[in-house]
């Protein structure tokens, strides 16, 4: 075997120690930093959280890099998250991701995370598989969902169907379902509550198996009022866990932390103000730059006042600079003669982002090697990522520059690229259900950007298809919705209109203070904008689905019924509507606004599919075959009435039609829960309990802890005479969902089969004070000797 010589270098290191090098500075904030993993958690001199602080440019980011570097040097496992995460779940998913690549995986966060973001893209599709209960969306409307506590009294009869009332507290508690539906439910209305305990738990799992666990959280700034009262609420006794002694939070922003939040805080804490680069500091940059003559030296000092990416911009050309009154941006690009280039790299600054393409399209005329030259241009970050762009410090002065100095010329390249960035979003479109595309992030990251080059070149023309926009962004994808504030509030800045910066920060503010919901936005753009009726209708029918799945019906009635006063020609008004009335109970009127929509929309499947689940839920099953076939007819590639139609096959006993119809759903949608567990059913009863429970075993990987599932499971075993399983399936069940009157009848029968008819009994007589109508229940105790009951 050959000597074995020393490991030789990726790029990626030999790039990332010579950038290491080029880093100056900071030896006090460094060692301050250093010296804390020497110190332990029970001594009073250990801090848990950094914060540093200081103005744009002045290289916050660099030095927490730096011991971002310094804390793996010493064990740690990290994290990095700046504002790219727009919401505390982000975060999470952020830190998760970033803890399983050093082989440490949060896998309960993780597995919360996609029941999180499958309840998002579930919330955003008409739920036809999974309305809210009859019994929850009258109680909410009738304001009777009081501290846990549902009345069977008064206001509940003009809300719910008389027979459910008459089905007394037992039938409500079933209709509103058990623990496991509560808290899935909860976890929709309240991710931050629930994912936040989960997350803690991991940390301090994880935090036995590493000397150090450190989370770092940039651009603070932008995120503070997301992330303040959370960080806050962590760092409280008992508040959400206990969390690991070995934990160091560092945050970097631009501004002091809010005092009346962080006041109680102050032991835990080092403040680390950065001021701009002393004199010493500057030099040793320039040193390391090669700029030696004092002279130059000297008018770098002056110009940049320490602020090292200025210092960093200047070191390239440090020369004479002649003209006292010469603009920064001239500073910036001192070092190269070209004038074409110059102009070049002004009009780089416009795009939010840079690659290779956007380059041309922003400067058409430049000469080759442009794209090259860029990258090395010292306040260019991100290099050859495709997501390379200017620092703040340098790109603002140019914006306000190339604003200034051509109006005209400044509007024509925000077209071209809003253009450029057009293109990319309709290529991005390709196969992409329209009322799916805000979900798709390369979609999504070239429309806001097609968004914002128009905002800039036309402030006040493109504001209403910016909020036309946002009503669309709401309804698909609430955590995008960030973003596109984000975007009005950054155009209005760029191009210095007041109207966008206002309405970019008010819907920021709407949409961070409400977490997940959409309605404060939406009521801002109802009450503000100078929309069109068809576009306040549109933005009505969107909020009512935010109060729908709220389960707010009342509201969600209200905003539906203005939105057809408003347009009595949209037909979504009237779909959603007879949505909330066939949840409700009220089939006539659903049928009716149904009859409205289809008479508006003919040909669009999502109306037919309406009719065909409404009619599956009256229990009218031949008539939902032939809707059902009609809505499958009209749009193929559409899961759900494939689904809907699988379990009326199966309900008519045409079991191997079911089972075609599931299977094709199931192709469609591989991560369709409902036709999983419903195709299990169908798999069992056509003798096939192995395709059964590998069904079961991936509707339970995507949505773990469903009782639903673990009752299915436990019907496959005492199909198959499993009976010892099946009743520990059914406890796992009733672990989930005490109320799961059905998982208590199937026990039952297990408990007979296996000779325990008194507990047996018992689970009758808990199912039917549950459910008392449980007409089935009722039957099995009497044949067993309970009674006539």
């Amino acid at each position: 075997m050959p000597p074995t010589g020393p490991r030789r270098l990726s790029l990626q290191e030999i790039v990332d120690g010579h950038r290491r090098a080029a880093f100056v500075g900071r030896e006090d904030e460094l060692a301050l930093f250093r010296a804390n993993f020497e110190v332990p958690p029970e001594d009073a001199r250990h801090r848990f959280v950094f914060h540093v602080r200081g103005n744009a440019g002045v290289g916050k980011t660099s030095l927490v890099r730096e011991w971002e570097r310094a804390a793996r040097e010493s064990g740690a496992l990290t994290a990095w998250v700046d504002d790219a995460a727009e919401s505390i779940p982000e975060v999470l998913a952020s830190v998760a991701a970033q803890f399983a690549g050093q082989g440490h995986p949060l896998k309960a966060l993780d597995r919360l995370l996609a029941t999180y973001r499958r309840q998002l893209h579930e919330a955003t599709a008409v739920p036809a598989d999974g309305e809210p209960s009859p019994g929850a969306l009258a109680a909410s409307q009738a304001g009777l969902m009081v501290a846990g506590t549902i009345p069977v009294l008064g206001a509940l009869a003009g809300g719910l169907d008389p027979a459910t009332v008459a089905r007394g507290a037992g039938g409500l508690r079933a209709v509103f379902g058990g623990r496991a539906r509560q808290e899935e439910a909860r976890l929709s209305a309240e991710p931050v509550q629930v994912l936040t305990p989960v997350f803690v738990a991991e940390l301090e799992r994880v935090a036995d198996t590493v000397p150090w666990v450190v989370l770092f959280l940039d651009t603070y700034e932008r995120t503070a009022p997301v992330l303040d009262g959370w960080l806050t609420d962590l760092l409280t006794p008992h508040r959400h866990g206990n969390l690991p002694a070995n934990l160091v939070l560092t945050l970097a922003g631009q501004r002091r932390l809010d005092p009346v939040r962080w006041s109680g805080y102050g032991r835990l804490l080092a403040d680390v103000p950065l001021a701009p680069f002393t004199e010493r500091e500057s030099r040793q940059l320039l040193t390391g730059r090669g700029v030696l003559d004092e002279t130059a030296v000297r008018e770098v000092l002056r110009l940049s006042g320490g602020l090292p990416v200025l210092v960093s911009t200047l070191a390239t050309n440090p020369g004479a600079f002649d003209d006292a009154n010469a603009t920064a941006v001239e500073r910036f690009l001192a070092a190269e003669s070209d004038p074409g280039r110059r102009a070049a790299a002004l009009a780089c600054a416009l795009p939010r982002r840079l690659d290779e393409d956007l380059v041309a399209v922003a400067a058409p005329d430049a000469g080759p090697g442009l794209h090259d030259w860029l990258n090395e241009l010292p306040f260019v970050a991100g290099r050859y990522t495709g997501r390379a762009r200017y620092h703040d410090v340098v790109r603002a002065p140019m914006l306000r520059l190339e604003r200034t100095a051509s109006p005209r010329r400044w509007a024509e390249a925000h077209e071209r690229l809003a253009g450029a960035f057009a293109a990319r979003r309709d290529r991005a479109a390709e196969g992409v259900a329209p009322d799916r595309l805000w979900t798709e992030e390369p979609w999504r990251e070239a429309a806001l950007d097609a968004l914002y080059h128009r905002l800039c070149a036309h402030p006040r023309s493109a504001l209403p298809d910016a909020l036309r926009a946002g009503i669309d962004v709401c309804g698909q994808d609430p955590v995008a919705a960030r973003h596109w504030a984000r975007t009005l509030a950054e155009a209005g800045e760029d191009a210095d209109s007041a109207v966008l910066r206002d309405w970019g920060r008010d819907l920021l503010t709407a949409l961070t203070d409400h977490g997940p919901r959409v309605a404060a936005a939406l009521g801002l753009l109802l009450t503000r904008a100078e929309l069109t009726d068809t576009d306040r209708a549109a933005a009505l029918v969107t909020r009512a689905w935010d109060h729908y799945r709220a389960g707010e019906a009342g509201t969600a009635l209200s905003d539906h019924g203005r939105a057809v006063a408003m347009d009595p020609r949209n037909a979504r008004a009237f779909q959603g509507r007879a949505v909330v009335l066939r949840a409700l109970g009220r089939y006539g009127e659903a049928l009716a606004d149904l009859d409205r929509a289809e008479e508006l929309a003919p040909d669009r499947a999502w109306a037919v599919r309406e009719r065909g689940e409404t009619y599956r839920r009256m229990g009218r099953l031949e008539e939902a075959l032939v809707v059902l076939d009609r809505a499958h007819a009209l749009d193929p590639a559409d899961a759900v009435p494939l689904g809907s139609r699988g379990l009326v096959r199966h309900r008519l006993g045409r079991h191997e039609e079911a089972l075609d119809d599931f299977d094709r759903a199931i192709a469609l949608r591989p991560e369709y829960r409902w036709a999983l567990v419903r195709r299990a059913r169908v798999r069992s009863t056509l003798g096939d309990p192995v395709g059964a429970l590998a069904d079961l075993d991936r509707a339970e990987e995507l949505v773990p802890g469903r009782a639903g599932t673990a009752g299915e499971r436990g019907e496959v075993y005492r199909a198959t005479g499993r009976h010892e399983e099946a009743v520990a399936e059914y406890d796992r069940a009733l672990a989930l969902d005490p109320d799961y009157a059905w998982a208590l009848g199937s026990r039952a029968l297990a408990y007979e089969q296996l000779g325990r008819t008194s507990d047996a009994l018992a689970d009758l007589d808990r199912a039917l004070e549950i459910d008392p109508r449980y007409a089935w229940a009722r039957e099995q105790r009497n044949r067993l000797g309970g009674g006539a009951g």
